[in-house]
């Protein structure tokens, strides 16, 4: 059984950062892609970023978090990592991490992901 655990979450003033974390547990030693998404009041679930290949090496963002989050991950711990700086109240959101081990397919959408962690919830004060 997979299992996603994040961590990280929590409340900062706007221009703070946090790091989130997600470990995956069973299933398959490695996956094809890790990424987070997340998901404000009243609003669709959204992607921010995947960290893909095989290799862990190709990155996409969100234009919106561009040059503020880093994707990162350890294939190691079988853990993916997002480091947020300079946080905005709009970055205000439960954030989920994902995982797939298919290829060749559409790695933002939703749809795409099988397995899901619980979200962990992220506060950015004005």
């Amino acid at each position: 059984q997979v299992q996603l655990v994040e961590s990280g979450g929590g409340w900062v003033q706007a221009g703070g950062s946090l790091t989130l974390s997600c470990a995956a547990s069973g299933g398959t030693d490695i996956w094809y892609a890790m990424a987070w998404f997340r998901q404000a009041p009243g609003k669709e679930r959204e992607f921010v970023s995947v960290i893909s290949g095989w290799d862990g090496r190709s990155a996409v963002y969100v234009d919106s978090v561009k040059g503020r989050f880093t994707i990162s991950r350890d294939n190691v711990k079988n853990t993916v990592y997002l480091q947020m700086n300079n946080l905005k109240p709009e970055d205000t959101a439960v954030y989920y991490c994902a995982v797939t081990d298919r290829a060749y397919i559409d790695l933002k959408l939703y749809a795409s992901y099988r397995y899901w962690g619980q979200g962990t919830q992220v506060t950015v004060s004005s």
